[in-house]
């Protein structure tokens, strides 16, 4: 994004007075939540009084708390699929919210194997875009000075649908980025980035990539911030520089663009920023030809104060890489945010990844709080109904009746037609800003692997592995035990499945079939996870790896003797702590990887046929492994 012209400036502009305003409101919003939320709700409730889904539950106009929590059901996205699919083929009748929805906002979870499906109205953008303006006056009170430079973000827009309604169907962050709200925003000197925006909209991954690297590196003097969306996109970006490095020094050193770059909108926008400059190109050459990168964030941006980026949840396995490309700078997550509703942000940003917590904003939805019990205590084993009785529904509790400690599984009804939705949130409550709670991020509930913004969960991975046992049984054949592991020491990170076998046929099996296996478990994983394979390049292949008999017996004993029940063990489906990986991979006799991308089309597989060409356009990608 170009620095925006000087007339941009309203005439009283004042970055301190814009800062204390913004800071002013966060004081205001969660000094009386309890009084915000009511008006929140009562404000949605009142303009979509007389939308089907609403009158269908009985509530009959009543726009009262009380009123709304006994009367209207907790609900998954499987309750309101029938309607979702109605608004998808084209009911434009007032089903879920009374303003017309503009668009729907695919999640990263997904139903049936595919991503699900969130209605948004035009109003929503308005409070995305406010979120966003609270992020760098808060930022601003621990580093100052940040207005004084750029930011140097890999951001990315994903491949998007319609659906037989003619609605489009995106990811959140691709609609962001899409709207006149980012495309077109008044000047501000936080959102001065080093990409220009032809170079973010661009939908091929490699090309975008690369001219975002390249704007960087000849702006690197000028940096403040570095970061992406998520810890994994991060490293995606340094691994690449890793290996197009060479490319990249040429073109700073000519002034001249690679030929891989063809979009002409982004070679427009490069040219502008990228000059002839070989004293930066031999520092660039010198800095990457080492054989050591640690560090290699502040050796070629020397004045970066902190990378911002998403390490919690899943992605805190990315913490230590990390560490060691930026030589230990803050790593900050501003923000909290899903397809149903933007939700909160960090007050404290320069605490530890581990301590993060974030303060719910509460004009963005309505939000409530279901308590959520461990399973003995167990970390992971998280015990969440899919449907909730009379009791469990009257546990729910407000954003100001949280309690110090607990768990709670999060809760929305939003503006745009989401009413008592779980959203498949675990938080905990870390403490409170004045009256309003902030809240650790645990988990998202029932997920066992995740690389980049997949969600693999343990029924989806037990049907998948089941499927692909079949091509074991012509050699005499099963499986008798396995687990699996989000391997992100390769990047991009990908799945490893460990089989033990049972062999009961004396005919070898070929190396081929294990090959059909992996790719048999990765047709039937979700279409988030195949997105990742073949669009968006963000997961690596799936690794199969077959172990010595007796190795799951030596897993349990290792379990018990770190305090275990022998009569309540059972096979963990995914393992992530250090020792237990090292054990398994001690006892691999061979590794097979899947030999090509597997199926996947944009859109739901019901809307295919409105999307022929971009069928045809993933079919021709399906059989290529190459990986930015």
């Amino acid at each position: 994004m170009p620095e925006a012209p000087k007339n941009s400036y309203p005439s009283d502009y004042s970055l301190d007075e814009m800062n204390k305003k913004k800071l002013e409101f966060i004081e205001n919003v969660t000094s009386n939540p309890d009084e915000v939320q009511k008006k929140v709700l009562s404000e949605i409730l009142l303009r979509n009084a007389h939308v089907e889904y609403l009158q269908r539950n009985g509530l009959n106009g009543h726009t009262d708390k009380e009123s709304f929590k006994k009367i209207m059901p907790v609900i998954t996205y499987e309750d309101i699929q029938a309607d979702i699919n109605r608004i998808a083929n084209g009911d434009t009748s007032p089903i879920l919210c009374s303003k017309p929805i503009s668009e729907f906002l695919t999640s990263s979870g997904t139903s049936g194997g595919e991503r699900k499906l969130m209605p948004t109205i035009e109003e929503e953008l308005e409070r995305r875009s406010l979120l966003y303006s609270l992020l760098m006056p808060v930022m601003s009170q621990f580093i100052p000075g940040l207005d004084k430079g750029k930011g140097m973000y890999f951001l990315f827009i994903k491949s998007e649908a319609k659906t037989p309604g003619d609605l489009v169907a995106r990811p959140v962050l691709t609609s962001y980025y899409k709207s006149c709200h980012f495309k077109e925003r008044p000047y501000d000197p936080y959102t001065n980035y080093t990409s220009p925006n032809e170079t973010i909209l661009c939908p091929d991954s490699y090309q975008s990539m690369y001219s975002q690297l390249l704007c960087g590196l000849c702006q690197n003097k000028e940096v403040l911030r570095v970061g992406a969306v998520f810890a994994s996109g991060f490293i995606r970006a340094i691994r690449f520089l890793e290996k197009h490095w060479p490319l990249v020094v040429k073109d700073i050193r000519t002034g001249t663009i690679d030929s891989q770059i063809t979009d002409p909108s982004v070679r427009d926008a490069v040219m502008k920023i990228l000059k002839p400059n070989p004293k930066l190109a031999d520092f660039i050459e010198n800095e990457c030809r080492k054989d050591c990168w640690q560090g290699i964030i502040t050796r070629l941006w020397p004045n970066t104060k902190y990378v911002d980026v998403i390490v919690t949840g899943t992605m805190s396995q990315y913490i230590p890489i990390l560490d060691y490309y930026s030589n230990g700078l803050p790593l900050v997550c501003t923000m909290y945010a899903s397809s149903e509703c933007y939700f909160g942000v960090n007050l404290n940003p320069l605490c530890k990844p581990s301590e993060v917590s974030y303060t719910l904003v509460p004009t963005m939805a309505y939000f409530e709080f279901l308590p959520v019990h461990r399973n003995n205590g167990v970390a992971n084993s998280i015990s969440m109904p899919k449907s909730l009785n009379e009791k469990e529904r009257q546990e729910l509790v407000d954003l100001v009746d949280v309690k110090l400690g607990q768990e709670y599984e999060l809760v929305v009804t939003t503006y745009a037609g989401l009413y008592r939705y779980r959203v498949g949130d675990v938080l905990r409550v870390a403490g409170f800003k004045n009256k309003a709670p902030q809240f650790n991020f645990i988990c998202r509930k029932n997920v066992v692997l995740s690389i980049d913004s997949d969600k693999t969960d343990e029924v989806e991975l037990q049907n998948s592995v089941k499927n692909a046992v079949n091509h074991l049984v012509p050699f005499d054949a099963a499986v008798s035990e396995y687990t699996s592991y989000a391997d992100t020491t390769t990047v991009p990170g990908h799945y490893v499945l460990y089989w033990e076998l049972s062999l009961n046929g004396t005919t070898p099996i070929p190396p081929s079939v294990f090959e059909d296996c992996c790719l048999t478990i990765e047709e039937s994983l979700n279409s988030v996870y195949r997105q990742g394979r073949v669009c968006d390049k963000s997961i690596g292949p799936l690794e199969i790896k077959i172990v010595e008999p007796g190795t799951f017996d030596k897993l349990m004993d290792y379990a018990i003797s770190l305090g275990a029940s022998i009569n309540q063990y059972k096979t963990p489906r995914c393992v992530k702590f250090a020792p237990i990986i090292e054990l398994l991979n001690s006892r691999v006799v061979s590794n097979y990887f899947s030999p090509k991308c597997p199926k996947w089309v944009a859109g739901h597989k019901q809307w295919s046929s409105n999307n022929n060409k971009a069928t045809t356009r993933i079919e021709e990608m399906n059989g290529k492994a190459q990986t930015v």
